[in-house]
């Protein structure tokens, strides 16, 4: 099996959560699994292995998970970006709009310097605001996103075309149809 639909296979949809209708894709079981969680962080390992960036920025919060395992492999530093008001020092902030309302995210103004190079990673791209909010975030502290990456695309809600549409090159790993 290869490792994309490995990665799939270990992927569970719970469906009707959080609202009826949407198929929720948990990546709960491929970090619980301790195979499975090398065979997920080895496929981005090897992404950036020899393009190494500067940094790994990850989103709050399952991005946390991935984004700082991969920094550590790759021996670089991680950033966090947050939801507002969970950062304790100066931060920069970036709105962006949920299916109902909005939503912000922060980061500290000196995480990144102008010219790094970083990857921006998440666990799902859906709609994709906060994977542009964050791109916005490391761009206007002078950052260059080289690419977004993700375990999983829910391509028919268009927030992975948005991203591609704004310049982002984006890496993910599976695809599921519906939400």
């Amino acid at each position: 099996m290869n490792p994309s639909d490995y990665i799939r296979s270990h992927i569970r949809t719970v469906p009707d959560w959080p609202a009826p209708g949407v198929q929720f894709r948990d990546i709960t079981p491929l970090l619980s699994n301790p195979r499975v969680f090398r065979v997920l962080i080895d496929q981005f390992v090897h992404r950036y292995f020899d393009t190494r960036p500067s940094a790994i920025a990850g989103l709050d919060a399952r991005g946390f998970i991935i984004g700082s395992v991969l920094a550590y492999e790759l021996n670089v530093g991680f950033v966090p970006i947050r939801k507002k008001g969970k950062l304790p020092f100066t931060t920069v902030e970036e709105h962006y709009e949920l299916e109902y309302g909005s939503a912000a995210v922060e980061m500290h103004t000196d995480a990144v310097s102008p010219g790094d190079r970083v990857v921006l990673i998440d666990d799902l791209i859906a709609t994709g605001g906060t994977m542009m909010a964050g791109m916005r975030l490391l761009q206007r502290l002078g950052a260059q996103v080289v690419e977004g990456a993700a375990i999983v695309d829910l391509p028919e809600l268009q927030g992975s075309a948005k991203l591609r549409a704004a310049g982002l090159p984006l890496f993910t790993l599976v695809d599921f149809a519906g939400h």
